[in-house]
């Protein structure tokens, strides 16, 4: 386990010592490890959270989990109980967010999972995400594949949640489609080669493939089945949207379709977008700390998640006081109870039964070209 919290230069301008009002926000991500290209940018970005809200200050202590669900468990278990974190914000991957929401549970303490978790009844009541639900992304490339032709679609992906959540979510939303799943490969994300997995997908030759994967793992299989040939559409899920796939898949990656949030494509939205402003006003500022073409939707899922914690802390400050228990429940009531929150990736409008939010606002569709994302409208 790494802590990560006062060595960090970028968390240096935070607020660092707790006084009485102080509102403890404890951060996991995957800073290294398999999905470090997702928990880099989010690590960055806790430098744009909100640093008050209601009159109380907020301090953020931060933890690399390096993509393990078992450093993950015992971050989560350290915020709650060394830390008296009121709110805990992670992880970068499924698994690792699955083993903090979990200890999240167990110590009554919300949390706001980076990754589109699926956890049992009693988990996810104190379970929220600032990041859409994979049918809600699903259905974006459904709706491209209906327009494109598609009859016959290829499979791959992780041979862990990530994966099987994307797969069964698909294949759900095929039903009565006409489209037909012809193939179903799976790799691991420590994985070398898929040579295997292409030559099976190819041979079943599919119109589209879809890849089930995330961050700079799910550009191997592009890169195989460009050495294949492979001419149909190759189709990303929201996981793979950062600067490295487009790097490591190089040309294979050209012509890829994902399923983003809009903060990816910020200045290419239309004016009337609602998460355009504050996408672009975030973007100009991640850029300039950390270079040209460099934000992506995994930063905006931590600037999220600080813009849904702070909407929910004034209410819950009139019902108890940071660091108890009192405070932990309404900070949860509050973050099941928001409405129209806009944020860069999307507007939040939470309830019982959704602790998601979004709505069809929260997603556009991407392509790669010349090595930058371009906005495809649907």
């Amino acid at each position: 386990m790494k802590r990560l919290l006062n060595m960090l230069p970028l968390l240096a301008a935070l607020p660092v010592s707790a006084t009485a009002a102080d509102v403890t926000v404890c951060v996991t991500v995957s800073a290294t490890g398999p999905a470090a290209s997702l928990g880099i940018p989010e690590q960055n970005s806790v430098q744009f959270l909100p640093t008050s809200a209601g009159g109380a200050n907020i301090r953020y202590i931060v933890y690399d989990d390096a993509t393990d669900p078992t450093a993950a468990t015992r971050n989560a278990r350290k915020c709650a109980e060394s830390d008296k974190a009121d709110v805990i914000i992670g992880s970068s991957a499924v698994p690792t967010s699955v083993a903090a929401a979990t200890v999240a549970a167990e110590t009554s303490t919300p949390i706001v999972s980076l990754s589109p978790i699926n956890v049992p009844a009693n988990v996810n009541q104190w379970a929220f995400r600032a990041v859409q639900k994979n049918e809600q992304m699903a259905s974006a490339l459904l709706e491209h594949m209906k327009k494109s032709g598609v009859k016959k679609l290829g499979f791959i992906g992780f041979a862990d949640a990530y994966g099987e959540d994307w797969l069964r979510t698909i294949t759900e939303l095929l039903k009565d489609t006409g489209i037909e799943i012809v193939a179903t490969e799976r790799f691991a994300r420590n994985d070398t080669s898929v040579t295997g997995q292409v030559l099976k997908l190819v041979a079943s030759r599919p119109d589209a493939i879809i890849i089930g994967g995330s961050g700079t793992p799910s550009a191997l299989p592009v890169t195989g089945l460009a050495d294949r040939a492979y001419k149909g559409i190759i189709y990303q899920t929201h996981g793979s949207a950062t600067a490295d796939y487009i790097r490591v898949g190089g040309k294979a990656a050209e012509g890829s379709i994902l399923p983003v949030g809009p903060v990816v494509v910020a200045e290419q939205l239309p004016d009337s977008h609602p998460s355009k402003a504050l996408g672009v006003e975030y973007t100009k500022k991640y850029e300039a700390a950390f270079g040209k073409g460099s934000v992506s939707a995994f930063g905006g899922m931590m600037f999220d998640a600080g813009q849904l914690i702070s909407a929910a802390i004034p209410d819950a400050l009139k019902k108890g006081e940071p660091g108890t228990a009192e405070f932990r429940q309404a900070l949860r009531d509050g973050l099941e109870n928001l409405r129209e929150v806009v944020s860069v990736n999307g507007v939040y409008t939470t309830g019982p039964d959704d602790h998601f939010g979004h709505d069809e606002r929260s997603r556009v569709l991407i392509t790669v070209k010349d090595g930058h994302f371009q906005y495809l409208p649907l």
